[in-house]
């Protein structure tokens, strides 16, 4: 971890949720979602491979190394399985950290992204008290922008990015 970066938990709960920091054999669970067209439609515009979606994980990983935070594998407490990805997330293009989600399809309309989202809100105020993370969301892609909106997000600015339309949701400070 660089001397700047920040520290969070490695892991979190939720009611139905272990939240916790992503492992180098998570990228077969994750694949799900990275080899999904529909799942990867606003993000990579297209499936990955298997050799891709190893290589995202181990982007994963370093982003935790290198920031001292990241986005958390979200397993179901009631049968381990991973549903999904959500968290704090900062490459090097992005305007600024944000918090992302990735749900599973096969887990979609659960709940599960707001419920991690909010857990990852919860922890901020005490962790990263002067962070105010944007989620950056394809303009076409309405489910992700209404859940920016329930979590209290508001549009901040549209942009072009990654040659597409896209919307910048601030997500408000919460009180500690």
């Amino acid at each position: 971890m660089n001397a700047g970066a920040a520290s969070i938990p490695d892991e979190l709960q939720s009611q139905r949720l272990r939240l916790s920091r992503p492992r180098e054999e998570d990228w077969e669970a994750l694949h799900a979602y990275y080899s999904d067209a529909e799942c990867a439609r606003y993000t990579f515009s297209i499936p990955l491979p298997e050799l891709e979606t190893r290589r995202v994980t181990g982007a994963l990983l370093k982003h935790w190394l290198r920031h001292g935070y990241g986005p958390y594998v979200l397993r179901d407490k009631a049968s381990a399985l991973v549903v999904g990805m959500v968290g704090l997330w900062f490459p090097k293009e992005w305007p600024e950290t944000e918090i992302k989600w990735a749900i599973l399809r096969n887990h979609w309309g659960k709940g599960y992204a707001s419920e991690a989202a909010r857990a990852v809100q919860a922890m901020l105020p005490s962790r990263l008290p002067q962070m105010q993370p944007i989620s950056l969301i394809h303009a076409e892609n309405e489910r992700s922008i209404a859940l920016a909106l329930a979590l209290g997000a508001t549009l901040e600015k549209q942009l072009e990015f990654r040659n597409a339309p896209f919307h910048m949701y601030r997500h408000r400070k919460h009180d500690t």
